[in-house]
């Protein structure tokens, strides 16, 4: 499982590679030879554009200019900014992203929860969204990343739901233990691999009559799937599906916004660019 040390080191060597000057300095000194750096860095590279607006940029302009989230569970939630942090922002105005959990997203947005906790929150997607179609609940948003928690500050305020919802930074076993829950809560759980620190036998004690949602990322820790199923199957029932591969999107998702589009550019909007096939758990408890 990663540890907290080894997380945060690679959110800093994140930033590394994003960064011009630090990377610079950095290569020059001993960014050769950390390989994950320069992969980082050569994603970097090639996101960016030379002066020419992207197809993605290009297809907000004209289909969704107003960011306002077209299709899905939380249609109608607008964006503050054509910005997504950690994730591609195109499926998520058109409606599609993440399509293959939307019947989970469905029976929680008819849960009256008391509480939801959004640990990985990016910009708010699903905190905000969460919170629009869950009135009662008082959402919890934790991120590190300091402009992914300002933007979804910005998205709680568009979308009129800030009262609501509470953000914050890094989220321990501890943070996550000390929240007051109430009698039902749902916790949302996106942490690139973090999720085997968050749940353990020791933390998840506190989560017994609560849900859980969590994107697992065995990409980066083969055993994580296999230790959080064990971890929980005593406690929850365990329904679990599988990501869709980008190629399948583009020949099977079906939205009026993508009218006119041949395969190979549906296949650049509709792409989440996930580096293998993932897996989410949603964990209901056995007994209430």
């Amino acid at each position: 499982m990663i540890r907290p040390l080894e997380w945060i080191a690679r959110q800093i060597l994140d930033r590394v590679a994003a960064n011009d000057l630090i990377y610079a300095a950095f290569d020059r000194s001993i960014g050769r030879s950390v390989g994950y750096v320069q992969s980082v860095r050569r994603l970097v590279e090639k996101n960016r554009n030379s002066g020419r607006v992207s197809p993605e940029k290009a297809f907000l302009d004209d289909r969704i200019p107003d960011l306002v989230v077209r299709h899905g569970p939380f249609r109608g939630m607008r964006y503050p900014q054509a910005r997504s942090v950690g994730s591609t922002l195109v499926p998520k105005l058109i409606g599609s992203y993440e399509k293959e959990i939307h019947p989970f997203i469905d029976r929680i947005c008819a849960t009256p929860y008391t509480a939801i906790v959004d640990v990985g929150c990016a910009e708010g997607y699903y905190a905000i969204g969460l919170a629009m179609r869950i009135s009662g609940a008082t959402v919890y948003a934790f991120d590190t990343d300091t402009k992914a928690i300002a933007l979804c500050r910005a998205m709680a305020e568009l979308n009129g739901v800030s009262s609501r919802v509470v953000t914050g930074s890094f989220c321990s076993p501890e943070t996550l233990a000390s929240l007051d829950l109430g009698s039902r809560a749902l916790i949302v759980c996106d942490c690139e691999g973090f999720e085997g620190t968050l749940f353990t036998r020791r933390s998840i004690g506190a989560l017994a009559q609560h849900d859980v949602l969590v994107e697992l990322h065995d990409f980066l820790n083969i055993e994580l799937s296999s230790s959080i199923r064990e971890i929980f199957s005593e406690t929850h029932e365990i329904h679990a599906v599988k990501s869709v591969d980008d190629l399948e999107k583009a020949h099977t998702y079906a939205y009026e916004e993508l009218e006119g589009f041949d395969l190979a550019r549906r296949k650049i909007l509709l792409a989440e660019s996930r580096p293998a096939v993932m897996e989410w758990f949603f964990m209901t408890p056995r007994r209430r």
